[in-house]
């Protein structure tokens, strides 16, 4: 599952993208949907709270979860407590959510092998600019 989550301005109008596979690559489910003015991180959390909901839809039972963020992949492990208050919640809704899993892991890649669900950040973004005002 490839995810991601993005604010223009930090904070500013945030979206989030959300691309399932299966194990060969092929694509199951995608989404993506405009959160309103937040920041990149909250934006992050959003984007695997997302996924995990699309993912639990298809009975998916054992997940990779692939990111652009270090923080969030090594917040959701363990490796980096969580300090900012606006991001506790949010973190303790996506840990008890992977517990409905058999089995997760995370890791953090370059917002280049992570192309598809970036676009669809920036897809949700622009269609909300686009009928506002």
């Amino acid at each position: 599952m490839y995810v991601d989550g993005g604010a223009r301005g930090n904070p500013g109008p945030a979206g989030v993208g959300v691309v399932v596979t299966d194990e060969a690559g092929a694509e199951l489910d995608r989404a993506n949907e405009y959160i309103g003015e937040t920041t990149n991180n909250v934006a992050e959390y959003r984007a695997v709270l997302l996924g995990l909901d699309r993912a639990r839809a298809l009975a998916v039972r054992e997940l990779e979860i692939v990111n652009d963020s270090e923080l969030i992949a090594r917040q959701l492990t363990g490796q980096y407590r969580v300090k900012k208050e606006d991001l506790r919640l949010l973190h303790e809704q996506a840990r008890q959510a992977l517990q409905e899993f058999d089995r997760w892991s995370i890791r953090s890649v370059p917002r280049a092998k992570n192309e598809i669900a970036d676009a669809l950040v920036n897809d949700a973004i622009d269609a909300r600019a686009s009928t506002a005002g």
